[in-house]
C-alpha cells in the first residue's frame, strides 16, 4: 500500500495567531523539510499554489475529529454510551460552558477557519503573476470549502456564531458579536458558490491519491446538503441529482452504472482505500506518527490490543438502541462493518483478528469496528493517537440519502428518490422499499452513517417536537450479565429544547462577552 504522505507542511506565524500556510510541495502527498519562510517568497510557482491547501485538510481539525466529533454526533444523539467520565454528560444532557470538549470544539473549528481565513487573504496579493488565475482560483476555492465546512458544525453545534472572515480586523478589537444563523448561513453558501464555480471539475480514477482534494462536484454535493438543512428541497434536489448524473462519484460496491465494483460498504472504511469514489470530502492524514498529524479515531474506538500500543480505550460502545435498530444483522453488511460482535473474524485486521468473547465496550456487550484499522505494520503506518485512514465528512452514499430525503419532500422526482434510497439499501445487501417514507431515509441514515459523527445533527433538524420525544425515548443503558439471558439496566433522560444547541465554552463568554448580546446581522458587503 502506498504510504500516505498528505500532512506534511511548513508552519509560518502570523500576527501572534496560529495561522498556517501550507507546504511547497510538488506532490500533493509530499513533505518537504520544515523551516521558516516569508509569504512574500513562497507563491511563486504553480507547485506551490497547488499545495497551499494541504494543511487545511487535517492538523487543525485534530481535537474536532478525535476529542468531540465523536461525543456530540454519536453520544448526544443516543447511537453510543459511555461510563467515560469526560464525555458521560454528553448521554445525559448535562453538558454546560464548562465542559472542555466544547472548549475544545470552539477552537478547534475556528482554527481550522483562521488557518483558511490567512490562505483566502494572502494568497490573492502574495501569488506570483506567472501562476495561472484558475490556479489561484482552486486554492481559494479549497479554502473555501474547508471554511464553509467548519461554519457548517460551528453552526449545528451553538447557533449563531460570530462569522469571521479575516482575523487580521480583529487583533486590536478581540470582542466580536455573533450573527444570525440565517448569516451563518448564508456565508457558508456564498463560500460554497464560489468553490463550485472555481474548483477543477475531476474525473475520479484508480489512483486514489489523485482523489484527496475536493472538487468543483464536490462543493456542488456540500452545497446540496446545506440546502436539505435550510428544507430547500428543490435546490438540494437539484444539485445532488446533478452531481449523481456527472458520474464523478460512485458507491463504493452496489449495482448499476454508480456502483463500483471494485469495493464494499466495509471496504471503504480500510487505510488502504483512502480517497476511494465514494469519497467526496474527507480528511486527510499521516503516516508519520506525530500528535496532530495522524487520525486519533481509533485509540479512542478501539478495543485494548487492536492498535499494537498502549491505547484502545473502548471509550465508547455502540448503544443498545443503535444495535436494536439494525432491522437484520445477519443481512445488513454495515452491521458487521460498524459494530464488532463476540467471536465475529475480521482478516484484514492485523492480519486476522478474532473478537473476544467477553467484548463488552462501555457495558454494551459489543465493540466498534469502524474507524478502527489496527496496528501499524498492517496499516501503512502511524503510531498511538495518530494513524492514517481518511475521515468522510461527506461520501457519495450520503448523498444518494439527500437527493431520497429532497425528493420524498418535494423537491424532484419521487422515483428517483426511491431509486437513490434501494441504492444504499442493496449495497448494504438489503432488500428495496418500493414505496419509502421519510422515516425509511431517517431511518437509512442513522444506519449507513452511524460512528460518523452526524446523527445527532439529524436528530435535531427534525424539529424540536420530533427530537425531543425521540432523544427521551432513546434507550442509553448497559446489559446486565448477571442473568441469563442479560437483562437491561435501563437508562433515559429527557432532554429541554436548551439542550438541542450547546452553550458557548464559558472562557469564551468572558473574554469575549458579545456571544451573549443579540446576534448582529453580518455585513456581506465586503462579498458582493
Amino acid at each position: 500500500m502506498m504510504m500516505k504522505k498528505f500532512l506534511k507542511t511548513k508552519t509560518i506565524i502570523v500576527i501572534a495567531a496560529f495561522l498556517c500556510f501550507p507546504s511547497c510541495s510538488k506532490d500533493f502527498l509530499e513533505r518537504p523539510p520544515e523551516d521558516s519562510y516569508s509569504a512574500a517568497t513562497f507563491y511563486k510557482t504553480t507547485d506551490q499554489v497547488e499545495a497551499a491547501a494541504n494543511h487545511l485538510y487535517s492538523r487543525p481539525w485534530y481535537n474536532f475529529i478525535s476529542n468531540v466529533a465523536w461525543a456530540i454526533g454519536e453520544l448526544s444523539s443516543g447511537n453510543g454510551r459511555t461510563w467515560d467520565a469526560r464525555n458521560a454528560d454528553f448521554d445525559n444532557f448535562a453538558i454546560t460552558g464548562e465542559h472542555n470538549t466544547l472548549t475544545q470544539s470552539w477552537e478547534s473549528l475556528y482554527a481550522v477557519i483562521a488557518q483558511s481565513n490567512s490562505l483566502i487573504n494572502t494568497l490573492p496579493n502574495s501569488v506570483d503573476p506567472s501562476v495561472p488565475q484558475e490556479v489561484v482560483n482552486n486554492s481559494l476555492g479549497e479554502a473555501r470549502f474547508i471554511r464553509a465546512t467548519a461554519y457548517f458544525y460551528l453552526v449545528r453545534i451553538f447557533g449563531s456564531v460570530p462569522i469571521i472572515a479575516d482575523n487580521t480586523d480583529y487583533v486590536l478589537e478581540p470582542v466580536v458579536p455573533r450573527n444570525p444563523v440565517e448569516d451563518v448561513y448564508e456565508f457558508i453558501k456564498r463560500d460554497l458558490m464560489f468553490a463550485m464555480e472555481n474548483l477543477y471539475d475531476k474525473t475520479r480514477g484508480s489512483n486514489y491519491d489523485l482523489n484527496a482534494r475536493v472538487s468543483s462536484g464536490s462543493a456542488k454535493a456540500m452545497l446540496a446538503k446545506i440546502y436539505l438543512y435550510e428544507e430547500n428541497w428543490a435546490r438540494a434536489y437539484e444539485l445532488s441529482n446533478d452531481v449523481i448524473n456527472s458520474g464523478e462519484f460512485k458507491l463504493y460496491g452496489g449495482t448499476g452504472a454508480d456502483g463500483d465494483q471494485s469495493g464494499s460498504y466495509y471496504d471503504l472504511f480500510l487505510t488502504a482505500n483512502d480517497n476511494n469514489p465514494e469519497s467526496i470530502f474527507a480528511l486527510q492524514w499521516s503516516t508519520s506518527g506525530q500528535y496532530s498529524e495522524g487520525n486519533g479515531i481509533q485509540s479512542l474506538f478501539a478495543q485494548a490490543g487492536i492498535t499494537g500500543f498502549s491505547d484502545g480505550y473502548s471509550a465508547i460502545g455502540p448503544s443498545l438502541d443503535l444495535q436494536d435498530a439494525y432491522e437484520d444483522k445477519e443481512q445488513d453488511l454495515r452491521y458487521y462493518a460498524t459494530i464488532m460482535d463476540p467471536g465475529s473474524f475480521y482478516p484484514d485486521l492485523n492480519g486476522g483478528y478474532t473478537v473476544s468473547e467477553n467484548v463488552d465496550h462501555q457495558g454494551t456487550n459489543v465493540g466498534i469496528k469502524k474507524y478502527v484499522v489496527g496496528n501499524a505494520a498492517t496499516n501503512g503506518g502511524g503510531a498511538q493517537q495518530s494513524y492514517p485512514n481518511n475521515t468522510y465528512i461527506l461520501r457519495y452514499g450520503e448523498l444518494l440519502l439527500i437527493h431520497a430525503e429532497a425528493a420524498l419532500n418535494g423537491g424532484g422526482s419521487y422515483e428517483e428518490g426511491v431509486k437513490s434510497l434501494n441504492k444504499v439499501r442493496e449495497r448494504a445487501g438489503l432488500d428495496p422499499i418500493a414505496n419509502p417514507t421519510l422515516e425509511d431515509v431517517f431511518h437509512e441514515r442513522r444506519i449507513e452513517l452511524a460512528f460518523e459523527f452526524e446523527f445527532w445533527y439529524d436528530v435535531v433538524r427534525q424539529g424540536p417536537e420530533f427530537a425531543l420525544d425521540f432523544l427521551a425515548n432513546t434507550e442509553r443503558g448497559t446489559f446486565n450479565d448477571d442473568t441469563t439471558p442479560p437483562t437491561v439496566n435501563s437508562e433515559m433522560y429527557t432532554p429541554t429544547m436548551d439542550d438541542l444547541l450547546f452553550p458557548y465554552p464559558s472562557n469564551e463568554t468572558q473574554n469575549n462577552p458579545a456571544l451573549l448580546e443579540p446576534p448582529v446581522p453580518y455585513d456581506f458587503s465586503d462579498d458582493e
